[in-house]
Parts: structure tokens; C-alpha cells; sequence
């Protein structure tokens, strides 16, 4: 028997999806050769991950380690970071049902992390193009965002998704725009200028560009969400389909 994942659990689900051999064999999560990238990937994060901390703890920094980690790019690489040094460690069968679903919502915040540096937060007149940059933020807004994207495209997947699923990615994004309010309230530091109620434009400005950045994740998580699921049918050699989650023991 198999079943079908959704956003209240899981329930049993007859006949069993059976993944196709030749749509997994090169690119399941299982392949020696997915799991090495996994982890030379999920290293690199860290290591800049590392230099990062360090670098704060330096007299006249910008930040300091407590901003560093209140940071969206350094909570999203940090979660990134370690599903994918998870999914190298262990087999898939042994990985939870819900595993891809966890996956795909770190896809969405790296692709997202990409999406807004270049948008909101790089310096002015850089262009989006450069790769020339301070190493970690090369790893942490290029490198990162594109390994995500890549690994959703290509590496199997096991489980589709309800429609429900980019819904319920936009949580983590709505509590951090709400921490992030309520830390710059109380100790007048607010991670992000297009977050600060105190430069020019106030509340106005800010609410108003957070409408766009909100829009523009519900268009991605949709994308994210909508790939995932096509990935995960060309596995099971099924066609397409928003119905709920299904996964095969098998894969």
C-alpha cells in the first residue's frame, strides 16, 4: 500500500504510484554521485556560512553575530545547508515522507534570496550579473539559489504536492517579516532598509514593498511547488496532476 501526503497527515492510497526505472536511475537522491554533490554542496554553505560568523565577531563589523543570524539568506542557507548534508547521509526510504516538501520550501527561500539581493538588497550600481563578490555572499546569493534550483529540477522526487503546499511555504517568510518588525521596535536595528519604518517613506514605503516581495513569493512557491510536482510525475511515469502528494516505497 502507499500513500498519499497532505497538510493533515498521511493516508493510505490504492493502487501504489511505482516510480520508472529509467526516470530515476541517473538522478535518484540515492546515486553516489547526487549524494557527493549533496555534500561538497552543503560544505560550501557552511564554510561560508563560517566565514561569515567570524567576520563578525571583527571590531568595526557591520553586524554583529546576532544580526548575522537574524539575517533571511543566513537562516535559509544555514536550513539549506543541512537538508542537504541529511538527504546525503541517509537513503531516501529512510528519509521522512514529508522530506521533499522540506526541500522544496528551502528551494523557494534560496530562490528567493537570489530574487531579492539583486532586487532590494545589493549595493547600488552592482550589477546583477557580477559574480564578483565578498566570497561568502557569492556562495550565500549566487551559488546557493542556483545548486537549489537545480537539485529540484533534476534530482528525483518522490512525493507530489496539494495545492495547499505553496501555502503553507509562505509561513516562514510572514514570521520572519514579523520578527523582524517586532526585534527593530524593540532595539531600533532592522535587518533589511526596505524593512525600516524609520528611512523615508515609513510604514507606507515599507508595507508597500513588502506587498510586492509577498506577490512575488506566492509566484515563485507557486513555480517551486508546480516543478516539483512535474519532476516527481516523469518519476512515476504519471502524467501531471495537482491532486495530493504520492510517494512510492520504492523510491
Amino acid at each position: 500500500m502507499s500513500l498519499t501526503a497532505t497538510a493533515g497527515g498521511l493516508t493510505p492510497l490504492d493502487p501504489p504510484v511505482q516510480c520508472h526505472p529509467a526516470a530515476n536511475r541517473a538522478l535518484h537522491p540515492d546515486r553516489p554521485w547526487v549524494r557527493t554533490a549533496r555534500i561538497l554542496a552543503g560544505l560550501f554553505v557552511f564554510a561560508a556560512l563560517v566565514q561569515k560568523t567570524f567576520d563578525a565577531t571583527l571590531p568595526g563589523n557591520d553586524v554583529d553575530v546576532p544580526q548575522l543570524y537574524s539575517e533571511f539568506t543566513v537562516q535559509g542557507n544555514l536550513g539549506f545547508g543541512l537538508v542537504l548534508l541529511l538527504s546525503a547521509a541517509r537513503r531516501r526510504s529512510r528519509l521522512p515522507l514529508w522530506w521533499d516538501h522540506l526541500f522544496g520550501a528551502l528551494v523557494l527561500y534560496l530562490v528567493m534570496t537570489g530574487i531579492i539581493y539583486v532586487v532590494l538588497v545589493a549595493p547600488p550600481g552592482e550589477p546583477w550579473w557580477t559574480w564578483d563578490l565578498y566570497w561568502p555572499q557569492l556562495v550565500h546569493h549566487r551559488l546557493a539559489p542556483l545548486v537549489a534550483a537545480l537539485d529540484w529540477l533534476l534530482v528525483t522526487r518522490t512525493v507530489r504536492g496539494s495545492w495547499r503546499r505553496p501555502l503553507t511555504w509562505l509561513g516562514y517568510p510572514l514570521a520572519f517579516l514579523v520578527f523582524s518588525w517586532i526585534r527593530g521596535g524593540i532595539d531600533g536595528w532592522y535587518v533589511y532598509d526596505f524593512l525600516d519604518p524609520t528611512l523615508d517613506g515609513g510604514w507606507a514605503r515599507v508595507l508597500g514593498g513588502t506587498t510586492q516581495v509577498l506577490i512575488a513569493f506566492l509566484a515563485v512557491s507557486a513555480a517551486v511547488h508546480a516543478a516539483g510536482n512535474v519532476r516527481a510525475a516523469l518519476a512515476a511515469g504519471k502524467p501531471p496532476t495537482s491532486k495530493a502528494a504520492r510517494s512510492s516505497p520504492s523510491s
